[in-house]
């Protein structure tokens, strides 16, 4: 029998303000590995917090959360009608705020695609594909 499957946590899909139509959109993978268990709860708790300015977040369409909590993982898979938004969202001072404490408490990993059009599965396929391999 082969390797069993990561047991993965994900969010409901939380919606942005933008609209994709049939343009490209740009995937960013975010995954931070704590150091201990209490800073992987910690950093969880502030995606979380982030998630609740998602509707408001310009260039944003939407986004899931992710953990892996035996592994100390969590993350997001964001989706953008283009760079500029994510480039605004990780320059807020909220955001800024929160890598500025982590930073040193743990690994992080970040990846980004394009994708020709807007598919859900196709984007989770992508992304758990990323989470789950072996590093």
């Amino acid at each position: 029998m082969g390797t069993p499957r990561r047991r993965v946590l994900r969010s409901r899909w939380t919606s942005g303000p933008a609209i994709p139509l049939d343009n490209p959109v740009l995937v960013a993978l975010t995954d931070f590995t704590a150091r201990g268990y209490g800073q992987s709860v910690a950093v969880a708790l502030a995606g979380l917090r982030l998630r609740r300015t998602w509707a408001s977040t310009p260039g944003a369409v939407g986004m899931w959360l992710w953990a892996d909590p035996l592994r100390r993982r969590s993350g997001s898979v964001s989706v953008w009608t283009e760079e500029r938004g994510l480039k605004g969202f990780t320059g807020r001072p909220d955001h800024a705020r929160i890598v500025r404490a982590y930073r040193g408490r743990g690994e992080l990993r970040s990846a980004r695609r394009e994708f020709e059009e807007f598919e859900p599965d196709a984007v989770w396929a992508y992304a758990l594909e990323l989470i789950t391999e072996e590093r």
